[in-house]
């Protein structure tokens, strides 16, 4: 298909998303006993779908795409940690967004990453409707598949809207979840430098 077709075709649809969407807002607005015509309202319905396709933007983007090609010959086989990666995402139960910090790790085997698309990976992944256990997982597996690393540590610390602003409402909890592949999974030196050294800050 020529460019500039896929492009008009890619158009169309999100066009016609957008208008399902916010058709769909202002019924959760009536729904929940607003008048969507009233002043305050009126572009809500627009904005909230505008928002809710920025922040599963994820769904769209691919591993391949978001490294596209940044993956550099080195010969370090030192452990290269990034951490404190701010991360944004949004509870598929309940849509309430959870937030929190992600800490990535790999021991290179030839070839090292570019620095910010491990952040990029993170928001990939966070930018889709999650769970934190699946997100810590889909986001190790991601840097191992394209490093060949001959491990992979993941760590995220995050807060959960949907367990402060209702039910249990407890406001101090942060969940934290981990995945180690690899040489941190089977070293215990190595999984203890790692967790050492986010320690540190």
């Amino acid at each position: 298909m020529p460019i500039a077709s896929a492009t008009i075709e890619a158009n169309v649809k999100e066009a016609v998303m957008n208008e399902d969407m916010i058709q769909h807002y202002r019924g959760i607005l009536e729904g929940v006993g607003e008048n969507p015509g009233r002043e305050g309202l009126v572009d809500t319905p627009k904005r909230a779908a505008k928002a809710m396709q920025y922040l599963c933007q994820g769904y769209d983007q691919t591993v391949e795409q978001v490294v596209n090609g940044a993956l550099f010959e080195s010969d370090n086989d030192e452990m290269v940690i990034v951490r404190d990666i701010e991360l944004y995402s949004m509870c598929e139960h309940h849509m309430l967004p959870f937030i929190g910090k992600a800490h990535v790790a790999y021991t290179p085997t030839g070839k090292v990453l570019g620095l910010s698309k491990v952040a990029r990976i993170v928001d990939m992944f966070a930018r889709r409707l999650q769970i934190q256990e699946n997100m810590t997982k889909q986001i190790a597996d991601a840097i191992m598949q394209v490093t060949n690393a001959a491990g992979v540590a993941v760590v995220i610390e995050a807060q959960h809207m949907c367990m402060m602003m209702r039910g249990c409402e407890k406001q101090n909890s942060v969940m934290t979840t981990s995945v180690m592949l690899g040489g941190f999974r089977d070293s215990y030196n190595t999984r203890q430098e790692f967790l050492q050294l986010i320690r540190g800050r």
